[in-house]
């Protein structure tokens, strides 16, 4: 009789096959994980989205000394080409948000970068102001969808643990553009005379055309959102984001409100900042075209790095919190940087990065704040309307210095800036906590 023991399968059964250990959502990279590979797809279309949005946003404020010598423009009248392209981009924003709740995130998303690629290159054929000014107003038409739709398209996929950071690092695309819009002006006007230069920025906006057929092949809209959006009959209704309480459900009436005012604040200061610091440092610093580059690479490094350390506070800190802590830095940051005097270019520079760095952290939350804001079936309506709203109101910001730099300097002009992080700061007061919220 054999002693050999039985194999151990003949007492508890055949070996089951081991499942892989799931990716851990923890590390630098755990958000990226967790998005599985169609969160991350759709992470890359928006980021890639976002990055040549801003690409082709910067090319006005870095052309903008040049334009206006070409078409003999008063600082007001400069201003005034950020203002309308800013004041469009609420209605095409809108229109967006309405459009990604009735067919599709991806859809809609393809539908604005293909308009901001087409108008930014005919900004390079104006022959003159006038149509300079209606060809960036179209511009703003798709300038304006961009963010809001690519935002909830990753916040969909994103889970509440990492939403913050994931729409953080989207966000962080902003600056990743800014970069390369600096970098590629920078060897314009180097190469090319004043007069050719700003139409040659232009042109080079045909690049997010590239981006369109990645997306159309690759970029899928989050299945259970999709599903949810399709089932709900209000979906992409103005009027569903005022509605009032009910018993059956909570009313979002105060939300689109206070969200406009923290838009506004927020958005009123960053385009303060980003039209006219080129301008600032370039004809109160007396920077040359390479000079100012470099200046604005602390600038943008800043932002970069703000970008992705404020979506990881807010999701530390919460929502709220990171907002208010930043829109107080921001605020000291601009009277600080605006007030260095003349002959210390050195402190310029320096403080350059921690203003990229704040008035860049405050954004990072606000794909998530707002996403969590609104059910899924208005959640492009919602988030489309609350953002360009607010960008439009801000946009008075640029036109207001624009006029205020003839008589007080362009440094001066710029602290009215830190009004809107102030506004900023307000508008929480009426607004929840949302970290750690499930979408619905």
């Amino acid at each position: 009789m054999s002693t050999t023991p039985p194999p151990s399968h003949a007492l508890t059964g055949p070996p089951r096959p081991v499942k892989p250990e799931p990716l851990s959502e923890d590390g630098a990279f755990g958000w990226l994980r967790a998005l599985g590979p169609r969160g991350r797809r759709a992470f890359g279309g928006a980021f890639g989205g976002y990055a040549l949005d801003s690409y082709d946003y910067f090319t006005l404020p870095l052309t903008m000394v040049a334009l206006s010598a070409y078409f003999g423009l008063n600082s007001g009248q400069t201003g005034l080409l950020t203002t309308v392209t800013l004041i469009v981009s609420a209605v095409g924003g809108a229109l967006a948000g309405v459009l990604a709740d009735r067919v599709g995130r991806v859809k809609a998303l393809l539908l604005t970068v293909i308009t901001y690629a087409v108008f930014t290159v005919a900004c390079g054929f104006a022959p003159n102001y006038e149509t300079l000014l209606v060809f960036r107003a179209l511009q703003g038409l798709g300038f304006g969808g961009e963010w809001a739709v690519g935002a909830i398209l990753v916040a969909e996929y994103a889970g509440a643990r990492h939403r913050g950071r994931t729409l953080g690092a989207v966000q962080s695309a902003w600056a990743v553009g800014w970069a390369l819009a600096v970098i590629v002006y920078t060897a314009v006007f180097s190469l090319v005379g004043d007069d050719l230069a700003w139409r040659v920025m232009f042109w080079t906006g045909a690049l997010p055309a590239l981006l369109v057929v990645w997306v159309l092949r690759s970029v899928r809209d989050a299945p259970e959102a999709a599903a949810a959006r399709e089932e709900n009959a209000s979906k992409g209704s103005f009027a569903a984001i005022f509605r009032p309480a009910r018993e059956d459900s909570p009313g979002l009436l105060g939300t689109p409100l206070f969200a406009v005012l923290l838009s506004t604040g927020v958005q009123g200061g960053y385009y303060t900042l980003a039209t006219w610091v080129p301008t600032y440092l370039k004809n109160e610093r007396d920077l040359s075209v390479v000079g100012t580059g470099g200046y604005l690479t602390f600038l943008i490094s800043g932002a970069f790095i703000g970008y992705l350390t404020g979506g990881y506070l807010t999701d530390r800190l919460g929502r709220r919190r990171n907002i208010w802590l930043f829109a107080l830095l921001s605020a000291v940051c601009i009277v600080a940087y605006t007030n260095i005097p003349d002959g210390a270019n050195t402190l310029v520079l320096v403080l350059g990065f921690p203003l990229g760095f704040c008035m860049s952290a405050i954004f990072s939350g606000f794909g998530s704040y707002l996403s969590e804001l609104y059910p899924t079936a208005v959640r492009g309506t919602g988030q489309g309307f609350t953002y360009n709203t607010g960008r439009a109101v801000g946009a008075v910001f640029p036109t207001t210095v624009g006029f205020l730099a003839d008589s007080w300097g362009v440094g001066g002009a710029l602290v009215f800036g830190a009004i809107g992080y102030g506004l900023a700061a307000l508008a929480l007061l009426g607004l929840p906590e949302t970290r750690g919220k499930e979408l619905e």
